[in-house]
Order: structure tokens, then C-alpha cells, then sequence
């Protein structure tokens, strides 16, 4: 007989199979209403991941008055269901649709980066949909590599894993033993690399000043970065109406021959900074619901 987990875990498994099914067959227009319900109904609910998420947007915009941090966070939650919404949708879109869906300011920095053959690390955070520009960034240029974070069921992980790799990305658990070495060799090929990194999943990440606070935020970008030479590109992205936009921010490049020890806090304090500046110019589309700050 099964236990209460494991019901719980098929239940989850078949509500994830079910929405997979329905936002790929159902009109979109009722599609887009049933999330943005849901996304109202979880507001009001006002659990433990809304409360999170308005802490973290007060820390990020604390000059809003108490009625404009509500609003806000009711749209983040609009920007987080949305996100859901196109997740399931996504493996269904055409090359046209995915290519006419995004749009990237400083596009050509990131060519550039590309053209010059060392490998690109591009870091956008937890912003709008950040699956919907991997799977542009991997057409335009032949694919990337990233991780996902382990999630409960194991199905589930597999099925989040297979949906990222029929978008053209070669997916690694987090916490496998050869991560590092393998995103290293992807670098050293000239290939293309994307990590999220505002939040630290592990547990072990760089102490930085982020958004007015400290906060720990993963080493791996500039780890990669310091043992292959290859640039750390922070992206932006944002919704804007019916399309997702993303800003490049200026390369963050590992200096040759400095100690890596002193390269890795650097490098990641230029990181927080940036994806800050991303964050505090688009907070509503910040999808953040865990703790950050120390």
C-alpha cells in the first residue's frame, strides 16, 4: 500500500502531467485566465511563500508605501503564474515564436562574447521567464549548458528535465560530482553556459552586499569563470505586455594569474551587483519566494 508521501508525490506528479496536457490543448486565452485566477487566489491565501516573496520585495524597494509593496506583490504573483503558465506551454512553440517572443537589449555583447571563442557564462536570476531566453539563447547559438536543482517527486525531475532538453539544453542535476568539470569542458570547447544566480541553493556560496543586505549567492559562476578564462555575462529580463525583454550587463572577466581565492568574492560581488541592478529596475517579475539575506 502506498504511504501518505507517496500519494502525495503521485498527486503532484499527475497535477504537473495535467497542466503539461491542458495549457498545450485549451484556448490560451482561457488558459491565461485560469492561471491569473489561481495567481489572485494564492495572494489572498497569503501563505508562507507570499509573505517571503513581500519581505523580499520591501528589502529590495523599501521606499514603497504599505499600499504599493501590496500591489506589487500581487503582480509578482501575476509574473510568477505567468511564468508557469509558458513553462508548459514552451515545448509546444515554434523556432518563430520562440525567436519572436524575446527581445535582448546589447544582443551584440553577447556575439562578441560568443564570436571570441572562450566560452560565455550567462547569469540571468530568478526574472520573468528565464526558460523561454535559454531556449532562445540555445537556438541562436547551438545550444547550452546548465543545472537544475533536484525536485520531489523524481518523475517530475524528470519530466523538468527532459522539457529542458528538447529546448536545446544539455541538463545537469545540481549536485552531481562532475558538474563543475563538465560546465568546465562545455566553456572550454567555446560553448555556452547559463546559471541562475540569485540564490544559493547549496548552502556554501560567496557572502556578498546584495540589494542593500548581505546575502550569500552561488560561487559556481566565477569559479567557472576563474578556471577557464571564459566571461560572466549578467542578464536582465523583464515582461513587457506580451513579450519577455532582457538587458546584457557588462562582461565580468576573471583576471589571468591572480589568486583564485581573492578572484571568486570579487567576481561574484561585480555579479550581485549587477543582477541587483536588474532586480530593483523589474521587481514584480522577480520570482523569489525563498530567504536571501543573512
Amino acid at each position: 500500500m502506498m504511504n501518505r508521501s507517496g500519494l502525495r508525490d503521485r498527486a503532484t506528479l499527475e497535477a504537473f502531467r495535467l497542466a503539461w496536457f491542458a495549457t498545450r490543448h485549451l484556448p490560451g486565452p482561457s488558459v491565461r485566465t485560469a492561471f491569473m485566477m489561481a495567481a489572485d487566489q494564492t495572494y489572498r491565501r497569503n501563505g508562507t511563500g507570499v509573505q517571503r516573496l513581500r519581505m523580499n520585495l520591501e528589502r529590495v524597494r523599501p521606499d514603497l508605501s504599505a499600499a504599493a509593496l501590496e500591489k506589487i506583490t500581487r503582480a509578482g504573483m501575476h509574473s510568477y503564474m505567468r511564468y508557469w503558465m509558458e513553462a508548459f506551454q514552451l515545448p509546444s512553440w515554434t523556432t518563430e515564436q520562440i525567436r519572436g517572443r524575446f527581445y535582448l537589449d546589447n544582443t551584440k555583447m553577447l556575439d562578441e562574447a560568443v564570436a571570441a571563442g572562450s566560452g560565455v557564462i550567462m547569469v540571468p536570476g530568478h526574472l520573468a521567464n528565464w526558460d523561454s531566453a535559454g531556449a532562445w539563447a540555445a537556438d541562436r547559438y547551438g545550444g547550452l549548458a546548465t543545472v537544475a536543482e533536484r525536485l520531489k517527486p523524481e518523475g517530475l525531475f524528470n519530466q523538468f528535465l527532459e522539457y529542458r532538453r528538447t529546448l536545446g539544453m544539455d541538463v545537469l542535476p545540481l549536485g552531481e560530482p562532475n558538474v563543475v568539470r563538465s560546465l568546465a569542458r562545455t566553456l572550454q570547447r567555446g560553448g555556452m553556459v547559463a546559471l541562475l544566480g540569485d540564490r544559493d541553493v547549496g548552502g556554501n556560496g560567496v557572502e556578498v552586499d546584495f540589494l542593500g543586505g548581505r546575502a550569500t549567492l552561488p560561487a559556481g559562476p566565477a569559479l567557472l569563470s576563474v578556471l577557464t578564462g571564459a566571461p560572466v555575462l549578467p542578464i536582465g529580463l523583464w515582461y513587457d505586455g506580451p513579450k519577455l525583454r532582457g538587458h546584457v550587463y557588462e562582461p565580468i572577466v576573471a583576471t589571468p594569474g591572480e589568486d583564485r581565492s581573492s578572484q571568486i568574492p570579487l567576481i561574484t560581488q561585480k555579479l550581485a551587483v549587477s543582477l541587483g541592478q536588474a532586480i530593483h529596475a523589474h521587481p514584480q517579475d522577480w520570482h523569489m519566494m525563498q530567504k536571501v539575506w543573512l
